[in-house]
Order: C-alpha cells, then sequence, then structure tokens
C-alpha cells in the first residue's frame, strides 16, 4: 500500500495521541498539556487535529478491509 503525505501526518499524530492517552493512562501525566498549558489554544488545536487523524484512520481502514472482501 503506498503512502503519501496526509497518510504519514494522519500516523505520526495518531502516535502522538496513543502516547499521550498511554501517559495518562499510566502515569497520570498529560504531555500536551505540559507543554502548551492546560486548555490552552494550542493544546486545543492538536487534541482536534489528533481527533481529526483518528477518523482519517477509521477511513483508510474501512478502505483498507473494503478492498480486501471484494479481493476474496
Amino acid at each position: 500500500m503506498k503512502t503519501n503525505l496526509l497518510d504519514k501526518l494522519a500516523m505520526v499524530l495518531l502516535v502522538v495521541g496513543g502516547l499521550n492517552w498511554g501517559l495518562v493512562g499510566w502515569f497520570d501525566y498529560n504531555l500536551v498539556d505540559t507543554l502548551f498549558s492546560e486548555g490552552s489554544a494550542v493544546s486545543r488545536v492538536v487534541y482536534a487535529l489528533v481527533g481529526v487523524a483518528a477518523l482519517y484512520g477509521v477511513y483508510m481502514l474501512v478502505k483498507m478491509f473494503g478492498n480486501s472482501t471484494n479481493n476474496s
């Protein structure tokens, strides 16, 4: 599967979001809020971008699995 810039950016954002949630779950430490201050506009933008990346990830999964069932 060939990836483009959007795919790579979405993957980076998903990794950032996943690592941040892991830190919150394991250590009660929110890296995004620490870097950009809790509730700041920048933190909200980061969270929004991670959310959009997650929606794009769902789209990619549907696209991948939709293509695999058509080839069977």
